[in-house]
């Protein structure tokens, strides 16, 4: 927080809510600020005045009262009738725009504001001090509670300009004068509502007992005045701060509106101090920030523009294009031969699962069988435990039954172990067989897959419409011959398969060489069009040299016109001198009148011989603009006519 205000206090000069004082100059005719007592720190030159939304009101009561009292002077002055008259144009001087001390007197005695706060009991003045305290430090002021337990004067004067320097940056202390003369206007200054209950008399003892919860409260609303310009510093995203730099590109906020105003009006004002009439800086600036204002609504209008011209043009289309059955019915026809596909599929995929499961029931039986064959053996085996016990042997007999017995269980064991290796042989091969079937059920759905794709299902194109390429698989048989069930594969499927690549080869060929045509047919379109477009451009630079001609012509034939009717009217002239001369003379200078009245009549028909020539220069000119747009319609309805026959 301390470097919060530090950084504050560096800032700019601002009034309490944050608006930074302009830094206009005062023009001539504005009167120096005075070196009186009565200082001003928020009347700032052009100051931003915070928005308060209607029906808006503060918690805090000062702070209210002070918000609804802050009128820049200096905005006031902007309606006077003189204002943005330069001061060697005015008619009469204009006055000060700085109200002074007076606009900041305390209210009369009938109006003073009496302090609601309960100020004399212990337990608030305890809550005050503490908040003063850690306010103090907060902000990276030395001072112990103590301290502040016995204030003296030197002590105050210091805490009460820091707080007014927290709220106001720009307030203009004098250290020459005074602390009693600087009290007061400070809290004036910064509407402070009570300021009218203190006496100036306290200051020199500021710890005494009648003045101590006054002068305390007074440094409490300055703290919590401090507190409110921080919070409302740190809303960096609250618009009635009104920074330019903060304002987003899309807006509509009037507040918005207003800080481009203001900045505008701020800008103008500079620049008319500096003896510009004419904004061209400032009217660009306000012109951008709105056209980045609208650009994404342009640019909006734009693309609706465009999807209605293409909607258009879909419109048109479907108007002028046929009835979509014929398309519906081409549909229908191949969704029909792939339904008969898919069931073809659908057959080979279910004759594929009953012989699976018949393939699962078949080795179930063999696994009970072998299961019951199991039981049986085990059964002889007992038996014939039992009867070599009670039978009655030599020891000879034992011996060689013995060793009878030891050489069959050896063959036993080689037999068992012999059975198990084929038993694993037999798994493994089983394994082999079960993966290369399942390889082998892969590779023939590709194929079926692939047969679909490229349309080689029954019934095929003549000249093979007898021919069926499908292959299924019989994984049940004994007989390798019978493992594929179909078509043989070398003597039909593969020549069949070669054959349709190679016509398919022939066509693609045949494709290819018709787009090589096709695409020279609009090469030549293309030339053909670039030297329409030369011969149009020729033909505009004639029409342009036409038209030039006839504004010549037109400016020739008015300006001799005006030469004729100047002469006209000094012959009209001579001739009224000659009559009253005639009146004055007699009838000698009736001849030198006719001549005139010749002369006259002579310029009247040049004056009508011009006009008429111009007339026609003009209709000639016309027509062969009017010949010129026809020759150049026919062209792009040949061109129109040319391109719609080529597609």
């Amino acid at each position: 927080m301390s470097e919060l205000l530090r950084r504050s206090t560096m800032q700019p000069a601002t009034d309490i809510y944050g608006n930074t004082r302009s830094g206009l100059p005062m023009p001539s005719t504005a009167k120096k600020a005075s070196s009186s007592a009565m200082r001003m720190s928020l009347a700032g030159p052009a100051a931003r005045t915070p928005y308060l939304p209607p029906g808006g009101s503060s918690s805090n009561t000062g702070h209210s009262a002070y918000r609804s009292q802050n009128v820049n002077p200096l905005l006031q002055s902007t309606s006077k009738p003189n204002y943005g008259r330069t001061p060697l144009t005015n008619s009469s001087r204009r006055g000060s725009v700085w109200t002074g001390g007076a606009s900041l007197a305390p209210p009369s005695g009938s109006q003073t504001f009496k302090d609601p706060r309960p100020i004399r009991e212990r337990s608030y003045q305890s809550k005050m001090k503490q908040e003063i305290y850690s306010w103090l430090q907060a902000t990276e002021f030395d001072i112990s509670m103590q301290t502040l337990s016995n204030i003296t004067g030197k002590d105050f004067r210091a805490m009460f300009q820091h707080l007014v320097t927290i709220v106001d940056p720009g307030y203009p202390f004098d250290s020459r004068l005074r602390f009693e003369d600087e009290f007061q206007p400070a809290l004036k200054a910064l509407r402070y509502p009570f300021a009218a209950q203190i006496d100036n008399k306290w200051l020199a003892a500021p710890g005494s007992m009648h003045s101590w919860p006054t002068l305390l409260a007074a440094l409490h609303w300055l703290v919590e005045m401090g507190k409110a310009r921080l919070n409302y510093l740190e809303s960096e995203d609250d618009p009635t701060l009104q920074i330019v730099d903060r304002i987003p590109e899309e807006f509509s906020d009037p507040i918005h509106h207003q800080a481009l105003a203001f900045e505008y009006f701020s800008e103008a004002y500079v620049a008319f101090f500096h003896g510009a009439d004419v904004f061209h800086e400032q009217d660009k600036a306000l012109e951008t920030s709105y056209a980045k204002k609208n650009e994404r609504v342009v640019g909006d209008l734009e693309d609706k523009k465009v999807l209605l011209a293409q909607g258009m043009k879909e419109l048109d289309e479907l108007r002028t294009s046929k009835a979509p059955l014929e398309k519906l019915q081409k549909i229908r026809a191949c969704i029909l031969d792939d339904r008969a596909k898919f069931d073809d599929v659908l057959h080979r995929l279910e004759s594929r699962k009953r012989q699976l499961t018949e393939s699962v029931v078949r080795e179930k039986a063999e696994l009970a069988a072998r299961s019951q064959n199991f039981d049986q053996l085990k059964a002889e085996h007992e038996k014939l435990t039992e009867v070599v016990k009670v039978q009655n042997l030599t020891p000879e007999e034992v011996i060689r039954m013995n060793t009878d017995h030891e050489t069959l269980a050896r063959n036993l064991e080689d037999l068992k172990y012999k059975i198990s290796e084929v038993r694993k042989t037999v798994m493994s091969l089983e394994v082999i067989t079960t993966n290369r079937g399942a390889a082998a059920e892969e590779a023939l759905d590709l194929y079926g897959n692939l047969l679909s794709a490229v349309g080689l299902f029954p019934p095929l194109p003549p000249p093979f419409d007898n021919i069926d390429l499908r292959l299924e698989l019989n994984t049940a048989t004994a007989n390798p011959q019978q493992l594929l069930l179909g078509s043989d594969i070398r003597k039909i499927i593969k020549p069949t398969l070669s054959s349709v690549a190679e016509i398919k080869r022939t066509e693609r060929a045949d494709i290819e060489s018709e787009r090589i045509k096709v695409d020279n047919e609009l090469d030549k379109l293309t030339l053909e069009c670039e030297n329409v477009d030369e011969e149009v451009r020729e033909i505009e630079k004639k029409v342009m040299s036409l038209n030039e001609q006839a504004d010549d012509l037109r400016d020739a034939a008015q300006q001799e016109s005006m030469v004729s009717n100047a002469e006209a009217a000094r012959l009209e002239r001579e001739l009224a001198h000659a009559r009253t001369a005639a009146l004055s003379s007699g009838m000698g200078v009736k001849s030198r009148l006719q001549a005139l009245q010749f002369d006259y009549r002579e310029q009247i028909a040049k004056v009508s011989r011009l006009k008429d020539e111009t007339i026609r220069a003009i209709a000639k000119n016309s027509n062969e603009i009017g010949l010129f747009k026809e020759e150049v319609s026919a062209q792009l309805r040949r061109l129109r006519d040319f391109v719609e026959e080529g597609n």
